[in-house]
C-alpha cells in the first residue's frame, strides 16, 4: 500500500509503534532508518478542519457554531471535522493503532505539524501512550536521534496554531460580506491577503501618480599617455554636482537643492564647448572594499534568490524544496532562522577549506542575526542535510532539473556563509578641464579590485533592480595608475538624455521581502499569500511583475477608508506578534480572541469600529489598538458609498468603474458632450490608463460594431468589435419570437420549460488583425476554432489547436504545447503536432535541452533515435514513440540495439488507456469530536487568511 511502511515485527524492546508522519514521500526513509518494530503512516496532510456553515448538521446551523462553526459566546470553542475525502484516511489509521503499542507523531516540527498531531489524538483517540516526535532532516543519524528523544505535544504551539485559524475565520466572515454587498458578490477578504493587495496598490498608485523628468549627462573616454584608456561621467560644472535621477521627486520636481540640472542642449554646449580642452588628473582616492557574506536561506530568502537566480515563483520554489527536504537532500524549508547547528557549520567549514583552501576560511565559525521582525531562533537555517554536506557534483547522477538547481543554490550559499569576506580597492579619479566659455567641468570614474575573493569563489548574491542604478559595472573594473596633474587625451564626449523611472512593481521576490521586513505573515505563509492574491484576481502577472487589477483598488479603497485598523501594517504585524506570544505561553488565546472581536470592553459591548475611524499606530498588543471589535462589520454599511469606492478618476471628465461584469470607463464624448461608455480591456494595467488611452477605448467603442457579413452556414451577421479583453468577433443571435397567447376561452396549458438562450461564438483577432481590416473570411476562421488537428495514434487523444491568453497552443487532453506563431494554429500538420509533443515540456519560454545523445536510424519507424533528459529522467525517442530508458542503462553508453528494444516494447504496449473518473462521493455532515483546541489546516480556504 501507498504510503505505509511494512516493517511489523516487534522491535529489541517487544514493542510495536505507530509512526504517523504528513507525507506519504517521507514513510520509506524514514521506516528503513527506524528499522523493525516501526509501522510508518502518512495522514497526508490535516484531516480535520473547520466545516463551512452550510457543512453543519441542521440542528446546528441556529446555534452557537452556526455563523462560524466557532461558539464565539464560549470561549471561542472550535467545531471540527474530519475532512470527507479523510474519512478513509483516520479508518486506515485506527486499524493500524489496534496492532500497536505505542503512537509516535512525527508530523512537521511546525505549529501546522504540532495541530496536525492533535488533532490525529482527537480522531484517533488512542488508548495506548502517544509521543510526539520532531526532526529537523531526514538522515538516519536525524532519525534515529529524533526517537530517542521523544515529547509531549506541545499545547502553547496548538493553541497558537488554533487562534490563528479562528482569527482568519472570524476575519474573513465578517469582513467579506461588506465587499459582497458594495463591490462584487463572491470577493474576500483576508487578514493579511487584504495587506498584500494593498501593497501592491499602493505602489501602482505611486506609478499611476508618477510625472518624468528629463535630464542629461557627458560621458567620455579618456587615455593617459602609455596606459590604457577609460571611461568616466561628467559630476560637477562649476563646483556644483550634476543632477542625477535620484535628484527627482516622483511629481517630476527637483528635490535637491544646489545641483547642475542639465538638459540635453545644455549638455551638448558643454561637449562642444570641451572639444579643445586640455584634460588633467585632479585627484586619486583609494578606500579598502570589504564584502560580506550572505546568511544562510531562510524561507523567504530562499524564495527570493530562486526567483532571481532560477526563475522560480514561489509555489515552484517550496514544492521543489518540500522534495529535497522529504529525500533527505535539505534541512526543514519552512524556517526564519538563519542559525547554524554546530555539526552544520563544522560541515560548512569543512568543505570550504577542503574544496577552497584553508586560506578561505576564517579562524571561528561566523553566527548571524535576524534583523526581520518577529523571527524565531528555535529552529536551524535551510541547508544540505547530513553530518557531512554532499556536493552538487556528488547528487547530479540523483537529481535533475529544478531539484538540482535549488540544492546547488542552498549548497552554495551554505558554504559561502562560513568563508572570508572578498577583499580589494575601490579608486576613484577625478579628472577636469575648463570649457571654451571659462566653465569648469569635473568628470569622475570609480572601479572596484577585487584581490581576495573570499566567499565569492563559492557565492554571490543577487539582487533586485533599484531606480536611477548609476554604479553598475563598477566591481571588478580596473583603473589606469594615474597621479594627480597627469595630462589626459579626451575622446568620444557624448551627451545623453536620461529620464526617471517609476517605481519598479512588486514581483514575488521583492513582495516577500517586504512583507518579512513589515513583520506580516510567516515562512510558511508567504507562497500561499501570493497565490491567493493572483487565485482570486487581485493581481495578475506581467512578465515577472505583480499588477493589481482594477477590483483591487476597489477592495482596497474601501478597506482603508471604512476600516483602516484592518489593513494597517503595524496592526497586522502585531497580531502576528501576539500569536508568536500565545505559542510561548506569554498570553491567552480566549482573552485575545475576546478582545480582538468583541472590543476591549468584552461581549456585552462589543461592536465595530465606526467607519472612517483612523489608524493608530501606538504601541501595545493589536488586540488593544483601539480596533473595539471586529464583530458585526456588515450590520450598519450605510456610511459607505458603493458607487464611489468603485470609480477611480483618470482625468478630463473620465472615470473608471469597476462593474459587476469588470471594469469600464465613462466619459463625456469631446465634441457632442454624450456620455461614452467603453470596456477595458484586461490586459491594460492601471498606470497604463492614460486620458489619452482612455479616450482611445471610448471612442473606438462608441463607433459600434464593424459588420462584416453574414456566415453562409447559419444566416447569422458576423460582427468584429472591442470588448473588455481585447478586440474579437462574434455573431449575432435574434431572440426567438415569443409563442402566441392561446385563444380567449381556450383552455390554459401548462407553461413549457424555457428553453435556454443560445450562446454565440466569440474569437479574439490575432495580433496583426484589428476590427477596421478583419474580413469575413478571416472572422469565420476565429470562429471555427478551436481547429482538431487529427488524433495521437499512440493514446488515441485528439489534439486541438487553438488561441488562449498567453498565445496559440496545441492541446491534447491535459497536456497543453505552447506555438510559436498564431498562423500556425490552421497550418500545423498531424506529424508536426506530433514531433512537438514528442520533446520534452518545458516552462513557458524555455528553450528544449539538445538530445543527450544521437545513436541513427530506428529500424523500424526509419526516424533518427536520440537520447533526451526528460522530466521523469533520460529516455529514447524516434519523434513518435518516448520510451524511458531502465535503471541499469547508462544514457553515455546504450546503445542503438538498446534503445530500438525499448522503443519496440513501447508500441508493443499499445495506447494508454484511459480509466474513467469516480463520482465525488456527496458530503456529509461529519460528527463533531471533542476537542477543545485545534489548529487550521494548512490548505484551509485563503479567503480566510
Amino acid at each position: 500500500m501507498a504510503g505505509k511502511s511494512q516493517a511489523t515485527t516487534a522491535s529489541g524492546d517487544g514493542l510495536r509503534r505507530l509512526v504517523i508522519v504528513e507525507s506519504p514521500n517521507k514513510v520509506k526513509n524514514i521506516s528503513n532508518y527506524l528499522g523493525p518494530g516501526y509501522v510508518v503512516e502518512a495522514s497526508v496532510g490535516h484531516i480535520r478542519d473547520l466545516p463551512q456553515p452550510s457543512q453543519l448538521p441542521d440542528d446546528m446551523k441556529k446555534g452557537p457554531f452556526g455563523k462560524f462553526a466557532v461558539d464565539v459566546d464560549h470561549g471561542f470553542e472550535p467545531y471540527y471535522v474530519v475532512d470527507t475525502d479523510k474519512k478513509k484516511k483516520v479508518s486506515e489509521l485506527k486499524r493500524a493503532l489496534k496492532d500497536a503499542d505505542e503512537l509516535i507523531l512525527a508530523t512537521d516540527r511546525d505549529r501546522e505539524g504540532e495541530a496536525i498531531a492533535w488533532h490525529l489524538v482527537q480522531a484517533l483517540e488512542p488508548r495506548i501512550p502517544y509521543r510526539r516526535m520532531v526532526f529537523g532532516e531526514i538522515t538516519r543519524e536525524a532519525i534515529q536521534q529524533a526517537v530517542r528523544e521523544l515529547r509531549d505535544i506541545d499545547d502553547r504551539l496548538v493553541d497558537a496554531q488554533e487562534t490563528r485559524r479562528i482569527l482568519d475565520r472570524l476575519y474573513g466572515y465578517e469582513l467579506s460580506p461588506v465587499l459582497w454587498r458594495k463591490v462584487r458578490a463572491g470577493l474576500s477578504a483576508g487578514r493579511v491577503q487584504s495587506v498584500a493587495t494593498r501593497l501592491c496598490v499602493e505602489r501602482e498608485r505611486e506609478r499611476m501618480a508618477f510625472v518624468a523628468a528629463g535630464y542629461a549627462d557627458v560621458t567620455g573616454t579618456f587615455a593617459p599617455e602609455g596606459d590604457s584608456a577609460f571611461t568616466a561621467k561628467l559630476s560637477q560644472v562649476e563646483g556644483r554636482r550634476v543632477a542625477s535621477g535620484r535628484d527627482f521627486a516622483d511629481d517630476g520636481t527637483l528635490r535637491t537643492r544646489n545641483v547642475a540640472h542639465l538638459d540635453v542642449a545644455a549638455a551638448q554646449a558643454l561637449v562642444a564647448g570641451l572639444e579643445n580642452s586640455e584634460f588633467a588628473v585632479r585627484g586619486v582616492e583609494e578606500k579598502p572594499y570589504t564584502r560580506r557574506p550572505a546568511a544562510p536561506f531562510i524561507t523567504s530568502t530562499l524564495q527570493q534568490e530562486a526567483s532571481r537566480k532560477l526563475r522560480l515563483n514561489a509555489r515552484q520554489t517550496m514544492r521543489t524544496a518540500q522534495g529535497l527536504y522529504e529525500r533527505g537532500y535539505i534541512t526543514y524549508m519552512r524556517t526564519d532562522s538563519i542559525q547554524l547547528s554546530a555539526q552544520a557549520l563544522a560541515a560548512a567549514r569543512a568543505q570550504a577549506r577542503e574544496l577552497y583552501g584553508p586560506e578561505y576560511v576564517p579562524d571561528s565559525p561566523r553566527n548571524y542575526t535576524s534583523k526581520a521582525k518577529n523571527a524565531q531562533e528555535g529552529h536551524e537555517a535551510i541547508r544540505p542535510a547530513g553530518e557531512n554536506f554532499r556536493t552538487p557534483a556528488q547528487v547530479s547522477g540523483e537529481l535533475r532539473g529544478d531539484e538540482f538547481r535549488l540544492y546547488d543554490l542552498i549548497w552554495k550559499r551554505t558554504v559561502a556563509s562560513q568563508m572570508h569576506d572578498a577583499r580589494g580597492t575601490t579608486a576613484t579619479v577625478r579628472l577636469g578641464a575648463t570649457t571654451a566659455d571659462g566653465r569648469d567641468a569635473e568628470f569622475s570614474a570609480s572601479g572596484t579590485i577585487i584581490t581576495f575573493r573570499g566567499f565569492l569563489a563559492a557565492y554571490e548574491e543577487g539582487r533586485d533592480a533599484t531606480r536611477d542604478e548609476e554604479s553598475a559595472g563598477d566591481d571588478d573594473r580596473r583603473l589606469p595608475q594615474v597621479a594627480a596633474g597627469d595630462r589626459l587625451t579626451a575622446r568620444d564626449l557624448t551627451a545623453d538624455g536620461h529620464e526617471t523611472t517609476p517605481p519598479a512593481r512588486y514581483t514575488e521576490a521583492s513582495l516577500i521581502k517586504t512583507l518579512e521586513e513589515k513583520g506580516i505573515g510567516r515562512p510558511s505563509t508567504f507562497q500561499s499569500i501570493i497565490s491567493t492574491i493572483v487565485d482570486r484576481g487581485y493581481v495578475w502577472y506581467k512578465g515577472s511583475a505583480l499588477v493589481p487589477s482594477w477590483l483591487a483598488f476597489a477592495v482596497t479603497r474601501l478597506l482603508e477608508e471604512h476600516f483602516p485598523k484592518l489593513v494597517d501594517y503595524d496592526f497586522t504585524a502585531e497580531m502576528e506578534n501576539d500569536l508568536d506570544a500565545i505559542s510561548r505561553g506569554e498570553a491567552e488565546r480566549v482573552d485575545w480572541l475576546t478582545k480582538f472581536y468583541f472590543g476591549a470592553d468584552g461581549p456585552a459591548n462589543g461592536a465595530a469600529a465606526p467607519s472612517g475611524a483612523g489608524p493608530d499606530s501606538g504601541a501595545g498588543h493589536a488586540a488593544d489598538l483601539e480596533l473595539d471589535g471586529i464583530k458585526g462589520l456588515a450590520d450598519d454599511l450605510g456610511a459607505i458609498d458603493a458607487r464611489e469606492i468603485s470609480t477611480i478618476p483618470i482625468g478630463d471628465g473620465v472615470v473608471l468603474r469597476v462593474g459587476r461584469y469588470g471594469p469600464y470607463l465613462e466619459g463625456p464624448d469631446r465634441e457632442t458632450g454624450e456620455l461614452l461608455k467603453a470596456s477595458v480591456p484586461e490586459d491594460v494595467a492601471p498606470d497604463e490608463m492614460t486620458v489619452e488611452r482612455a479616450y482611445e477605448l471610448l471612442t473606438t467603442q462608441s463607433e459600434g460594431d464593424n459588420v462584416l457579413g453574414q456566415d453562409p452556414a447559419t444566416g447569422r451577421t458576423i460582427v468584429a468589435r472591442v470588448g473588455r479583453y481585447g478586440p474579437y468577433v462574434t455573431e449575432l443571435i435574434e431572440d426567438e419570437p415569443a409563442p402566441e397567447p392561446p385563444a380567449e376561452g381556450a383552455p390554459k396549458k401548462r407553461a413549457a420549460k424555457k428553453a435556454a438562450k443560445a450562446k454565440p461564438r466569440t474569437g479574439s483577432l490575432f495580433k496583426d488583425m484589428s476590427v477596421e481590416t478583419v474580413t469575413l473570411e478571416q472572422a469565420l476562421q476565429l470562429l471555427s476554432l478551436p481547429r482538431v488537428v487529427g488524433t495521437d495514434p499512440e493514446t488515441g487523444d485528439e489534439i486541438t489547436a487553438q488561441n488562449g491568453r498567453y498565445g496559440p497552443y496545441l492541446k491534447k487532453g491535459t497536456d497543453s504545447r505552447s506555438l510559436e506563431t498564431e498562423d500556425q494554429i490552421f497550418s500545423i500538420t498531424l506529424p508536426e503536432v506530433l514531433a512537438i509533443y514528442a520533446q520534452p515540456k518545458t516552462r513557458r519560454g524555455a528553450v528544449a535541452k539538445p538530445p543527450l545523445k544521437e545513436l541513427g536510424p530506428d529500424p523500424e519507424s526509419g526516424q533518427p533515435i536520440v537520447i533526451k533528459d526528460g522530466r521523469f529522467g533520460p529516455y529514447a525517442t524516434d519523434g513518435t514513440t518516448n520510451a524511458t530508458l531502465r535503471k541499469d542503462d547508462d544514457p553515455e553508453t546504450v546503445t542503438l540495439e538498446r534503445a530500438a528494444e525499448l522503443l519496440a516494447e513501447k508500441r508493443a504496449k499499445g495506447p494508454v488507456k484511459k480509466t474513467a473518473k469516480k463520482a465525488a462521493a456527496k458530503k456529509t455532515a461529519a460528527k463533531k469530536t471533542a476537542a477543545k483546541r485545534a489548529p487550521a489546516k494548512k490548505t484551509a480556504a485563503a479567503a480566510e487568511s
